[in-house]
């Protein structure tokens, strides 16, 4: 069984004025067959969480430990977190032209994968994978997210959890911009990757996305850190009150 530890996680952004402290003390686990929410305001450390923890080069780990099966994923490079078995999906997926979606989804499941699918097999298996989300075949010919919409990026990006499978998936806002139909969607393929081999990290503002994908456990996030956890009963309180007390009390 897979295990994500945080561990008194802080880190800094780097910025023209020097670096600027974002994370304040971040412990979380997330084990195998879980699915954990991060609520919280704009600005509270969300998404510096998920790009710290995936190895993005603008945040700097000041102290703590993320460890994935016991091993300290911050000593290992981006592409070997990928290959231990972490995912982000990003918010803002980026564009890379001249690149097909075709060969960049079998190059990083042959990367994953230690070995080149079999072509029969990856063909049925990414056809099937896209007719789930109800993405065209003809995406497969186009460059990876250029002139893509914002569900079809985020289409996308559940497509390559469906394909990488990986151990610990963390959405970043994967609800962010979607139309109530792409929400479905996408909250659809997260649910069938949901499995007792796999843990979930999900970053949102809104409890839309939960009225589609229930959590095992949410956690409000505030000042850089989890300020209080609970069940999916904390994102009805969230939703009902705000999130005005846990800022104050983080601030305090």
């Amino acid at each position: 069984m897979s295990t994500l530890e945080i561990k008194d996680l802080h880190a800094s952004v780097s910025t023209d004025d020097g670096p600027k402290p974002i994370l304040r003390g971040v412990d979380l686990t997330v084990k195998a067959g879980e699915t954990h929410a991060i609520m919280g305001p704009n600005g509270s450390g969300k998404s510096t969480l998920a790009y710290a923890i995936a190895g993005h080069p603008k945040y700097e780990i000041t102290s703590g430990e993320v460890l994935l099966d016991g091993e300290n994923v911050l000593d290992m490079s981006v592409d070997e977190r990928a290959r231990a078995g972490l995912f982000l999906a990003m918010q803002y997926p980026v564009e890379v032209p001249g690149v097909s979606m075709a060969n960049f989804l079998r190059s990083a499941a042959t990367a994953i994968r230690g070995e080149a699918p079999k072509l029969r097999t990856w063909v049925k298996e990414v056809k099937g994978a896209m007719s789930d989300l109800g993405i065209s075949e003809e995406f497969a010919d186009r460059s990876v997210n250029e002139g893509f919409s914002g569900g079809e990026k985020k289409r996308h990006e559940v497509l390559q959890l469906a394909l990488l499978n990986p151990k610990i998936a963390i959405l970043d806002e994967t609800d962010s911009g979607l139309d109530v139909d792409a929400l479905r969607v996408v909250s659809e393929g997260v649910n069938r990757f949901r499995s007792p081999e796999n843990g979930i990290l999900l970053i949102t503002h809104y409890t839309r996305i939960l009225q589609h994908i229930t959590p095992d456990f949410v956690h409000v996030f505030a000042g850089g850190r989890v300020v209080e956890s609970g069940g999916p009963e904390l994102a009805d309180d969230l939703e009902k009150n705000g999130y005005e007390r846990f800022v104050a009390a983080a601030a305090s």
